[in-house]
Formats: C-alpha cells, sequence, structure tokens
C-alpha cells in the first residue's frame, strides 16, 4: 500500500537509485484512494487502486498479479522481477508453464516473521516459509537486508549462501543531511524551545518498546523534568500510548505527533537532542537494520539503542550509541540520564554517526551492492 505504509521508504529509495545506475525500472503496488507520485522520478508507476483490508487485501493483490503478470512479461520483456514474500507468490508459478528462461525472479526479503500470536500473524509465517521454499527451488536468486539474516535463513531453509545477496537499509543523503535547518525555529513551533528532546519516528506497534519508552520518563528524577519524548508516527497501539500518558500524568513530557511524509521527517530529527530505537532482544529485531537508525546517524545525531546485534552491527562501540542493556524502562531512564548529563558532548559524539552512514549506508552504495548482485545473476 505505497501511499500508507511506513516502510514504504527503502522500496522507494532503492528503486529510484537503480533507475539513476541506468536501469529501466517499474513500480507495481497497490495504493488506496490517495494519489500517489515520486516527484522527479524516473520510476514507472502501476499503481492499482484497492481499498485496505487485513488479510483479504493482499490476496485480491495476488489474483491482480497472477492475471496481469503474464500480460506485462509478454509486453515489456523485463530482465529480472523482484517481488516480496507473500501470498503473491503464487503468481510466479507462471514461470514453469509459460516463461521457463526469459527472465529472472528475486525473492526480497527485509524481515523475516517469528512471532505467532494471533490467526493474521499465522498467515504471515504460513506465507512467509512458502515464499521462500518456492524462490529456493524456481527462482534466481534471494536478497536480504542483512549478513545475520542471512545466515539465519541460509541455516533454516538449507539454502546456498552463494544463491543470496544482501543489501541493507539506506540513507538518503538529499533529505538527511544535518546542515540547513533551523533548528530553533522548528522547537519553537512545537512548543519544545527550552526541552530536552528524545525523538522516536515509525510505526506503534507492541513489540518495538515504544512502550516501555514512555514508562521511562517517569522513572526519571526531578532534575530531569525538562526531558521530553517525542513520538512521531501512528500504530495499532496508539490508543495503548494515549491512555498510558494519561494515567500516568505524562502530557507535558510525552507527545505524539501525527505521521508526516518522509520527506519531511529530516526536519523533525534536526530538531531532536537524541534519538532513541528501543527495539526488545526478540528474533524479530536482532537481523534487522533499522532505517530510523540510519536516518538520526546520518542528521548526526547520538541515538539510545537497545543492545541488540542489529544496533551493535551498525554502531559497534562508536560514542554515537548509548546502549541500553535491554528495553526495560529502568535501563531506557538510565541511557536517558547519561545522554541528558552528557549534553555538551553530544554534538561531537553524533559526527561518529554522520561518518558511518556516508561510508556504509547510502542509498547510492546501496543500490549499487543490489545492482551488482542482479548482474552477476542476469
Amino acid at each position: 500500500m505505497i501511499d500508507v505504509f511506513l516502510h514504504k521508504t527503502s522500496r522507494i529509495e532503492i528503486l529510484e537509485h537503480l533507475a539513476e545506475l541506468g536501469n529501466d525500472v517499474y513500480l507495481f503496488a497497490v495504493r488506496s484512494k490517495k494519489r500517489f507520485q515520486m516527484t522527479n522520478s524516473n520510476v514507472n508507476l502501476i499503481l492499482i487502486p484497492l481499498r485496505y483490508l487485513p488479510i483479504i487485501a493482499p490476496f485480491l493483490f495476488s489474483l491482480i498479479v497472477f492475471i496481469f503478470l503474464p500480460f506485462y512479461i509478454a509486453v515489456k520483456k523485463p530482465n529480472i522481477i523482484i517481488t516480496e514474500p507473500g501470498p503473491s507468490i503464487f503468481a510466479f508459478l507462471w514461470k514453469l508453464f509459460l516463461f521457463p528462461s526469459d527472465f529472472k525472479i528475486i525473492l526480497d526479503i527485509r524481515s523475516t516473521i517469528v512471532e505467532v500470536n494471533n490467526f493474521r500473524r499465522y498467515l504471515d509465517v504460513l506465507f512467509f516459509n512458502i515464499s521462500v521454499e518456492v524462490a529456493k527451488k524456481i527462482f534466481d536468486g534471494i536478497t536480504i537486508i542483512t549478513a545475520l539474516m542471512k545466515e539465519e535463513i541460509c541455516t533454516k531453509f538449507h539454502i546456498n549462501p552463494g544463491f543470496v545477496g544482501v543489501w541493507t537499509s539506506g540513507v538518503s543523503m538529499r533529505l538527511f543531511k544535518p546542515e540547513g535547518y533551523d533548528r530553533m525555529d522548528m522547537r519553537k513551533k512545537l512548543g519544545l524551545a527550552n526541552e530536552f528532546v528524545i525523538f522516536y519516528h515509525g510505526h506503534f506497534s507492541s513489540n518495538r518498546g515504544i512502550v516501555e519508552s514512555v514508562k521511562s520518563i517517569e522513572q526519571l528524577e526531578s532534575k530531569y523534568h525538562d526531558v521530553v519524548l517525542f513520538l512521531l508516527g501512528n500504530g495499532p497501539i496508539f490508543p495503548v500510548l494515549e491512555q498510558l500518558i494519561q494515567k500516568k500524568k505524562l502530557q507535558e513530557r510525552v507527545i505524539i505527533h501525527d505521521t508526516v511524509d518522509y520527506t519531511q521527517v529530516s526536519k523533525y530529527i534536526a530538531m531532536c537532542d537524541v534519538g532513541i530505537v528501543p527495539l526488545p532482544d526478540l528474533p524479530d529485531w536482532r537481523n534487522q537494520c533499522p532505517l530510523n537508525l540510519l536516518e538520526y546517524l546520518a542528521m548526526k545525531k547520538v541515538v539510545i539503542v537497545t543492545d541488540i546485534p542489529a544496533n551493535r552491527q551498525i554502531i559497534g562501540k562508536s560514542k554515537c550509541g548509548i546502549y541500553a542493556p535491554s528495553a526495560d524502562p529502568k535501563e531506557i531512564a538510565k541511557a536517558v540520564k547519561y545522554s541528558y548529563d552528557n549534553k555538551e558532548r553530544l554534538k561531537q559524539w553524533g559526527a561518529y554517526g554522520g561518518a558511518i552512514v556516508s561510508e556504509n549506508y547510502t542509498w547510492t552504495k546501496v543500490a549499487k551492492d543490489l545492482n551488482d548482485y542482479l548482474l552477476k545473476i542476469a
């Protein structure tokens, strides 16, 4: 759902940068009622209007892909098609019968699905496993978000590592650059001119450490009365967060701001003092590459992070990361206090994060990694 889902950023950026490398790129996706455009982009859009309905919408899209795909292949004659895990995987069985060798198909995995706590989640796990098994047998390759996840998938599904490529999350250096922002102007507009602002943006779900972050603010002593947690986003636990904030009487210290387009996120990061990525130590997150973490680092912000492999892989021992041993509210509160007590050093420490991103996680570099992999299998 290209005009709604918050995780669309990586999909859009990688396609734009593949186009900049000289590829003729088409995006076939779903949109809701909104008209979606990619400004100044060379990516061709084929967007199907489809109202989002959990469980039902993915199957409707799969049926559309199944009908549409043979005609698209016959007309456009693509060299490579990249798809994601899900019910639409069955549409690509056309290759077995009509197009045995005319093009290559890649399964791209941005995250694994581990915990099963409801029927919808069970379906997600089922179709993820089916997708990987289909890709292993009849596709031409698999791409994965991190080397850690590559090892996990290859081990679990008995896949030859040479079959799998890696392209991580990345950052647009056009959008996420710390220069050129009036930090105080934005803070004044938000009523935060004199506050110490901890910033989070992304999806609000129960297993991301957001509730624990809110509870951590309650743990702070009076010395830290000017600390504010600023949450930018939305998600299923939005009502839970509102109730918690009211119950703990944290209305002045925890602010929830509605989502903004990803092209506007950098303005909000620029005004904060530190970012926070409080992911718990769960299988869902250990082998990930958190996009919001990279965006904070690109903006030269020190980030409070939980001590999990995903965060360690990016930050290592650099001063730009302040580690909380876990997502426990008391541990997060200790990290918050440490950042506050070292506020005069944050600018110096944040510069290390900017260097990490510019060396390893720009979309230019990430797109080249993917393009090299595609050229290898084409």
